[in-house]
């Protein structure tokens, strides 16, 4: 059981910072009272709805195509368990434990906001199973994102009627099992309830909260990171007066500018060129940083309130409105969420790309202003960073392919019932991915620009670049000989993902 509180949830009101603590801390969640008799009204229509003579689409008919075929009341517990048994077609590795649970806690959400019809027990075992870390194993692959991401949550469902997989403390068992362990029991699915726990778009928006959350942290990183680098090559910082970015008015812009402003203020590397600088202009990659960086986070901050706004929908069908009709819509589709994806997506690679230009250039002795061959005392005896630079290279490439948009890649589902697609799933899947390859481009950046700064002793660079720097180089020493540069590479991007540098600096940081 965890040692937490947990963190109440108010359906329709859950705030990015709630739902990044949850995911980040792992923390139990559960639903306010108040949200209880919506659930319960709900609930009552559908039990109204089953027993009547009316035709209503997965309540009492078929699913899909389907859906023309009248299910019998007696038969309602048996069409609700086949539903998920039968959907419990995922395949690939399973789903991280901290997205999973962000999931289970984005439907709660979901069914808290009384329009799904489920019974309290439904919410209260999920409430239960995040409490006692009981979660289910959730192969990632599967959904095409459009009549909820089907597979996925299936094989959440199926833990909660006892089949299927779960892990609980450290183990993995049988639903049933895991369910024993923790001192639950399975429940049986009543009408239109397995409908609801698998329609929605809750997988999906896990993994792009979860990419959302990681990418913004490393845009936070960037700017201490390339602030270093523009030290490290002795760049000016008259391309970040305030008046330029107010000029243009972006943002994100203007927040990079002041924030790398603040970083650089007090540098004696900075102050020893002001003058006499034969330099007139720097390469992009340093001049136009806040252009850069500030733009990614305006398009990170965009796909945030996309998925906040998801993160609190009702998203499943057919739904419960306001006035006890029972109505078959289309919220499941998760086409909101694969635009959000695509736009993280290419801002996480674009960050990168600028970012492995500055590692280039402090790399080259031609560019670097007389830092030395790869940033090695020694180099010919020494290749320094030379291949820490071409793997910078490989994954920058490798983000830029990943980056292509994949909401435009719809293809028709089951017997074109379901015509259009968002393929959100695997949209919002990559950016894990993409994220871990810009950490380890940010980590090589962050030790060349270490390198580069200390080039330059006697002179310092800024109180809060020198602790960031402090902190860089309690991990990872200085490169003087050849070494075996892997675990190197290893830590600095763990630096980077952890936000130890910007924490280092005691300075404040732009907010999503």
């Amino acid at each position: 059981m965890s040692d937490s509180s947990p963190e109440i949830l108010f359906p329709g009101q859950v705030s990015l910072a709630q739902l990044e603590r949850i995911f980040r801390q792992r923390l139990p969640a559960r639903l306010d009272d108040s949200a209880r008799p919506g659930i319960d009204r709900a609930a009552g229509h559908i039990a109204a709805a089953a027993n009547g003579t009316a035709a209503v689409y997965g309540v009492n008919t078929g699913f899909g195509k389907l859906a023309s075929i009248k299910i019998a009341p007696e038969d309602t517990a048996t069409l609700q368990k086949n539903l998920i048994l039968s959907h419990c077609c995922g395949v690939g590795a399973p789903m991280p434990e901290d997205v999973a649970r962000l999931m289970m806690v984005l439907k709660l959400l979901s069914l808290g906001r009384g329009a799904s019809g489920v019974r309290r027990v439904v919410v209260d075992l999920i409430e239960a199973m995040l409490a006692q870390g009981v979660t289910p194993v959730i192969p990632d692959q599967g959904s095409v994102g459009a009549s909820g991401d089907l597979a996925p949550l299936a094989h959440m469902t199926a833990v909660m009627i006892g089949h299927g997989e779960a892990t609980v403390d450290g183990q993995v068992r049988t639903g049933a099992e895991a369910l024993a362990l923790k001192g639950l029991s399975p429940i049986t699915l009543g009408a239109k309830e397995g409908l609801a726990l698998i329609n929605g778009t809750q997988f999906s928006t896990a993994y792009a909260l979860a990419g959302l959350f990681q990418a913004w942290r490393a845009a936070q990183q960037v700017l201490v990171i390339s602030a270093l680098s523009t030290d490290a090559i002795m760049g000016s910082t008259a391309p970040l007066e305030a008046e330029i970015h107010a000029l243009r008015g972006q943002p994100g812009q203007i927040d990079a500018a002041a924030t790398m402003r603040a970083l650089l203020a007090g540098s004696e590397i900075r102050d020893s060129h002001r003058e006499g600088d034969t330099r007139v202009q720097d390469p992009y990659c340093i001049r136009c940083q806040p252009q850069v960086t500030g733009a990614a986070m305006d398009v990170l901050r965009m796909a945030a309130r996309t998925l906040e706004i998801e993160a609190n929908a009702a998203t499943d069908n057919p739904l419960v409105l306001s006035d006890g009709q029972i109505v078959s819509g289309g919220n499941f589709h998760a086409e909101p969420v694969g635009f959000a994806a695509d736009m993280i997506a290419m801002a996480v690679a674009e960050i990168g790309a600028i970012a492995q230009r500055r590692v280039a250039l402090m790399v080259d002795p031609t560019l670097s202003f007389d830092l030395p061959a790869f940033l090695t005392p020694k180099p010919g005896l020494n290749s320094g960073l030379m291949i820490a630079e071409v793997t910078t290279a490989a994954l920058m490439s490798e983000n830029k392919h990943l980056a292509h948009p994949t909401v435009i890649d719809s293809t028709p589902t089951s017997a074109n019932q379901e015509d259009h697609v968002s393929m959100a799933a695997h949209g919002a899947r990559r950016l894990r991915r993409m994220v871990k390859n810009l950490n380890v481009i940010l980590g090589v950046e962050a030790m060349c620009a270490a390198q580069g700064v200390e080039f330059r002793a006697p002179l310092n660079t800024s109180a809060p670049l020198q602790a960031a720097l402090e902190a860089f180089r309690a991990a990872v020493p200085a490169l003087t000989d050849d070494r075996y540069l892997a675990p190197d590479l290893a830590r600095a991007a763990a630096l980077v993902a952890a936000g130890t540098l910007s924490q280092a600096t005691g300075s404040s940081f732009p907010d999503l």
